[in-house]
């Protein structure tokens, strides 16, 4: 890890730490160097200018939404539709290495507005190329966090590979990020439990919280084992963005009711460009009011039975103090990994 790098990781502690308590982070979006889309994603992209799934942004669209959402920050890592694998793993390698430098760039050219996240492969890679990656991630890039997506990339979540390569991102002083959800048979709670019990003193992050995507119908009891498993394991922290809102209402009084650690284990999101910004953060903004304002008259009896469950504090830790102190954490442990003066 190089100086540069390690003054952007120490400023970034140092932002987070004095706007902590008033800080709006989105936990999950997606960012695509456009200027490098491949001849096919170029002509789809730009042949139309109506929404389809997995649809690109670049960062200056993404900055766009967000200052129209009222949002400050978002944690950003590469976006797997426009990241085309082929059967040969050292170019796969060279593509993902490229998304994940798109992501280190944007957030040196707007390190207030982007925290940067990186993303890793062991089927598409290998494992030993996976972890290599995820050394360039936290090492030369200073990602504190590192992503794998077993449904996109059809693997299981607790594959020896996958643990293989968690045991890296941990050992580096990182914390792994996991695409969770129902949309696939690869992330069933049980294998997060498994990898949430290898690593007790390391944040496990599940994007979406058994969301990303899945049927109403069909992704249901995954929300619901994803709920009652982040009650078990307090190492795990869940990021809500592609879910259902009523689940996600369910959700924050569940935890908010059992207090901490968990009441601090989920963070607000979009999942953008698969979800517009500014559309989920007013949900988000108008569900709390009608959690915190109009708890008396709220349907769910927990909420009327608890006045003054979601005051301002609560609300500001899942719109972004949550996600701020861990990633503050996630930073520090990684310069400690590096540098021994770090204070």
């Amino acid at each position: 890890m190089n100086i540069n790098v390690k003054n952007a990781i120490v400023n970034r502690i140092h932002f987070l730490e004095k706007r902590c308590d008033q800080i709006v982070i989105d936990g999950d979006t997606h960012l695509t160097d456009l200027n490098k889309l491949t001849p096919d994603l170029h002509r789809r992209y730009h042949s139309t200018f109506n929404y389809y799934q997995g649809r690109p942004i670049q960062v200056e669209d993404l900055l766009r939404e967000m200052e129209i959402a009222g949002v400050d920050m978002a944690l950003s890592w590469q976006n797997p539709a426009t990241t085309i694998y082929r059967d040969d793993k050292s170019h796969n390698f060279e593509t993902l290495l490229a998304a994940n430098r798109y992501i280190f760039e944007s957030a040196r050219k707007f390190p207030d507005r982007i925290i940067p996240a990186g993303w890793t492969d062991p089927k598409a890679l290998g494992v030993q190329r996976a972890i290599q990656l995820a050394e360039v991630c936290i090492r030369d890039f200073g990602f504190c966090i590192v992503k794998m997506n077993p449904a996109q990339n059809q693997f299981y979540i607790d594959h020896p590979d996958v643990i293989a390569t968690v045991e890296a991102i941990v050992a580096m002083g990182a914390f792994p990020a996991f695409h969770f959800g129902g949309d696939s048979p690869y992330t069933p709670a049980s294998g997060l439990q498994t990898i949430a019990q290898q690593h007790p003193d390391c944040p496990i992050i599940a994007v979406h919280m058994g969301g990303g995507g899945s049927h109403y119908e069909q992704g249901d009891q995954l929300y619901l084992d994803a709920r009652d498993l982040g009650l078990k394991q307090s190492n795990i922290f869940y990021i809500l963005s592609a879910k259902r809102d009523t689940h996600i209402e369910s959700d924050l009084i569940t935890y908010q009711l059992a207090g901490p650690p968990f009441q601090y284990n989920i963070a607000c999101a979009s999942d953008a460009p698969y979800g517009k910004v500014y559309w989920n953060f007013g949900g988000y903004r108008q569900l709390f009011r009608g959690l915190r304002d109009f708890s008396p008259m709220h349907p769910d009896p927990r909420v009327r039975s608890t006045p003054g469950l979601f005051d301002d504090q609560a609300i500001q830790n899942y719109m972004g103090a949550n996600l701020a102190r861990l990633v503050i954490k996630a930073s520090k442990n990684i310069l400690h990994r590096q540098f021994s003066d770090v204070s």
